[in-house]
C-alpha cells in the first residue's frame, strides 16, 4: 500500500493565445485532453510539473497551466508543485505560479503533510542545457540534513541520467554526479525530472530517478543516429512511494493521430541547435 501517490507531468510547452508548439500542436488543448484522460487516477498527494511548463514564457501560458493543473489537483485532493525548465522564463513563471518575485534560480521547498518536495531550478537563462550551481547544492544539502516525516522527493527538470539522443546529450544536466553526491545517504525517495519527452526510470547510486513522458509530444529514441524526431503522443507517470520502495506506472493518454510524425531534425540542424543552446565551448 502506497503511503504517497504523486502524479508526475512534464513538458507541457504551453503558448499564449492558443499558439501551436512547433507550429503543429495545440498544447493547451493537449494538456486539457491529458488531464481529462487521467480523471480516474484516484486520490493524490501531489501533482508535480517538472518544467517546460511554457514554450514562449508568456504570462498567459502560465495562467492556462495554473487553471488546468490546479483545477485537476483540487478534484484529486492534491497539492501542486511546479519546477522551471529551460523553456520557462523565470519572471512570469514566478509571478504567476509561485506568486513571488524571481530572484535567481527558482528553487523551493514544499511540505505536503510531511512529504517534502525539494525543487531545483536547473535552467540556464538563454540556454537549453541544465546546471546546478554550488550555492543551490549547498542549500539542498542543508535542507536534507534533517529528514522529513515522510521523506523527500527532489524535482529538477534536467535528469541526472544519460540522454537518449544526440541533441538531448548536448542539452543534458552538467555534472549530475554533484547532485547525486548531495542525495547519497539522505531521506530522498525519488528524483522527478522531464526534458527528454520520453519516460525513463532508473536507479542511480541508490536513488530512483523518474523521467516523465512529455505532454507536448514524444521523442523518438530510436531515430537514426544524429537526428531528432518527434511524434504525437502524451502521457504522465504515477509515482507511488511505499514502504518497500518506489513504483512508477507510465500512463499513456491516447489522442488523435498518436504516433504521427511531427518533425525530423537533420544532423546539421541538430548540430546548430547544440551549438546555440548547449554548453559554450571554451
Amino acid at each position: 500500500m502506497a503511503d504517497a501517490r504523486v502524479l508526475h507531468l512534464s513538458d507541457t510547452h504551453l503558448l499564449a493565445d492558443g499558439g501551436l508548439h512547433q507550429g503543429l500542436v495545440d498544447t493547451t488543448a493537449t494538456l486539457r485532453h491529458v488531464l481529462a484522460g487521467l480523471a480516474g487516477v484516484g486520490p493524490l498527494d501531489a501533482v508535480v510539473v517538472s518544467g517546460d511548463v511554457s514554450d514562449d514564457g508568456s504570462a498567459e501560458s502560465y495562467l492556462s497551466a495554473q487553471e488546468l493543473v490546479e483545477g485537476f489537483a483540487v478534484e484529486h485532493g492534491a497539492a501542486v508543485v511546479w519546477a522551471a525548465g529551460n523553456h520557462d522564463q523565470r519572471l512570469p513563471f514566478a509571478e504567476v505560479l509561485l506568486a513571488s518575485p524571481a530572484e535567481g534560480p527558482l528553487d523551493g521547498v514544499h511540505d505536503v503533510d510531511g512529504l517534502r518536495f525539494a525543487v531545483l531550478d536547473s535552467s540556464v537563462p538563454g540556454a537549453g542545457y541544465g546546471e546546478l550551481g554550488p550555492e543551490q547544492l549547498e542549500r539542498l544539502r542543508e535542507v536534507l540534513a534533517e529528514p522529513a516525516p515522510r521523506g523527500t522527493v527532489v524535482v529538477v527538470h534536467h535528469p541526472p541520467l544519460p540522454a537518449p539522443t544526440v541533441l538531448h546529450d548536448a542539452l543534458r544536466l552538467q555534472d549530475p554526479g554533484a547532485l547525486l553526491d548531495v542525495l547519497r545517504g539522505t531521506d530522498v525517495r525519488a528524483v522527478l525530472s522531464g526534458h527528454y519527452h520520453h519516460p525513463f526510470v532508473a536507479t542511480v547510486d541508490g536513488v530512483v530517478v523518474v523521467v516523465a513522458p512529455g505532454v507536448a509530444n514524444r521523442n523518438d529514441v530510436l531515430v537514426a543516429a544524429g537526428q531528432e524526431r518527434a511524434v504525437r503522443g502524451s502521457g504522465a507517470c504515477l509515482v507511488e512511494l511505499g514502504p518497500d520502495g518506489v513504483r512508477t506506472t507510465v500512463l499513456t493518454v491516447p489522442g488523435p493521430g498518436d504516433g504521427e510524425e511531427l518533425f525530423v531534425l537533420t544532423p546539421d540542424v541538430v548540430g546548430r541547435i547544440a551549438r546555440d543552446a548547449g554548453v559554450p565551448s571554451s
